[in-house]
């Protein structure tokens, strides 16, 4: 168990739920189920964590999002072949 992000109670558990991401392109949001959450039994916010979303992020980046459907789960997504290397414009 961790301290949840938002109200800092260590109530937050490990969970999955369903978000909505934009692409890197700005043209659409797709939808990702199962995605990797923190859920909070105390104040009730379910949040990604900082891995999950530079995931996500990096992902998108790295491969042809124009192929990707509307909806599809975080394993597919991640699953997806991709067309770069690395993320060139992460400069962290």
């Amino acid at each position: 168990m961790k301290s949840c992000e938002w109200c800092g109670e260590p109530e937050a558990l490990s969970g999955t739920n369903t978000v909505y991401w934009e692409l890197p392109d700005g043209t659409r949001a797709i939808e990702l189920t199962n995605t990797p959450a923190m859920i909070c039994s105390s104040c009730g916010m379910a949040y990604q964590e900082d891995s999950t979303i530079k995931d996500i992020e990096d992902q998108l980046f790295l491969i042809n999002t124009k192929k990707l459907p509307e909806s599809l789960t975080y394993q597919q997504l991640m699953e997806t072949e991709r067309i770069l290397k690395r993320n060139y414009f992460d400069f962290s």
